[in-house]
């Protein structure tokens, strides 16, 4: 992929910020998170949950748990990573996940993260690894299987569940083996074209700092299932990093599955969580749910 940056070199300005600036190629983007305020507050009022846990020092290094409904035994676990350009978003406005996954019988934990200005992407993403790191090893205090983890991220946060995939898990004592399954969505996996966006005033990524986290050119550690889910009305070269991203894990070996969703934009296709016969939440139960163990 030694030519991707030819894919944007040759744009203008405008046309830039249109292709890797989703809020621009969707103006009414908070619109969507409007819809989805119903089933966030009933998920939020209605489940048990522990909120808030610290796993770090960092006022963000926090996340919720939700522990599964219903389960004899230990549950299997889902992790979500929220989007917002690793600059925005805050786990409360995603707990809707959590709704449709706990009454299936899945522990199911929404993340917050460092976030730009504030820190940089080294401490984005090492703080959403360092989620991930908890879960494992705390998680069955809360019921979970700590062997049976999926995760799943929207936009950056689907970045960010690429950089788990191709983490050195072994390095910091753990068996990969304990992720089960990746649902990535709408993702941005090389984040270099961000440099020349207007979101750059926030990240203040450089060359160095985008190279150390393109994850289109970093061999993948764990072998699971990955499911690479965008938007069809979503900007081509957005769209395109999903087929990138996937090329990627192939030539590696793995057999990613990857669709594009007819009629879906960048924020509206996060609605799929709501609906369990969607491509979004299919890849997410069939991949949960297949690493469910028998009760003892």
């Amino acid at each position: 992929m030694t030519d991707a940056p030819r894919l944007w070199s040759s744009l203008s300005a405008d046309e830039h910020e249109f292709q890797y600036n989703p809020q621009k190629a969707f103006p009414h983007f908070k619109d969507y998170q409007a819809a989805r305020a119903e089933p966030n507050r009933k998920a939020r009022e209605e489940l048990v949950a522990h909120r808030d846990i610290a796993y770090g020092d960092h006022p963000l290094r926090k996340l919720d748990v939700y522990p599964a409904a219903g389960v004899t035994g230990a549950a299997p676990v889902h992790v979500f990573f929220h989007g917002g350009y690793w600059r925005a978003q805050d786990k409360e406005n995603f707990a809707f996940i959590a709704g449709v996954l706990v009454p299936r019988g899945v522990t199911t934990v929404i993340v917050n993260y460092e976030l730009c200005p504030a820190s940089t992407l080294d401490g984005v993403v090492d703080s959403a690894l360092a989620a991930v790191e908890w879960t494992h090893r705390s998680v069955a205090d809360f019921g979970g299987d700590p062997d049976a983890v999926t995760l799943s991220g929207h936009s950056a946060g689907a970045h960010l569940g690429a950089e788990v995939i191709a983490t050195d898990w072994r390095a910091r004592g753990i068996d990969p083996a304990f992720v089960r399954g990746a649902v990535l969505i709408s993702g941005i996996y090389d984040p270099a074209p961000a440099i020349g966006t207007s979101v750059n005033a926030e990240l203040n990524l450089d060359a160095a700092i985008a190279a150390r986290h393109d994850v289109e050119r970093r061999a993948p550690v764990i072998d699971c299932p990955v499911s690479i889910i965008a938007g069809g009305i979503e900007p081509w070269h957005w769209i395109d990093q999903s087929f990138r991203y996937a090329h990627h894990l192939h030539r590696h070996g793995r057999d990613p599955e990857t669709h594009v969703v007819p009629g879906y934009n960048h924020f509206d296709i996060i609605g799929q969580y709501l609906d369990p016969e969607s491509p979004v939440m299919r890849a997410v139960l069939g991949q949960t749910l297949a690493g469910r163990r028998p009760a003892q």
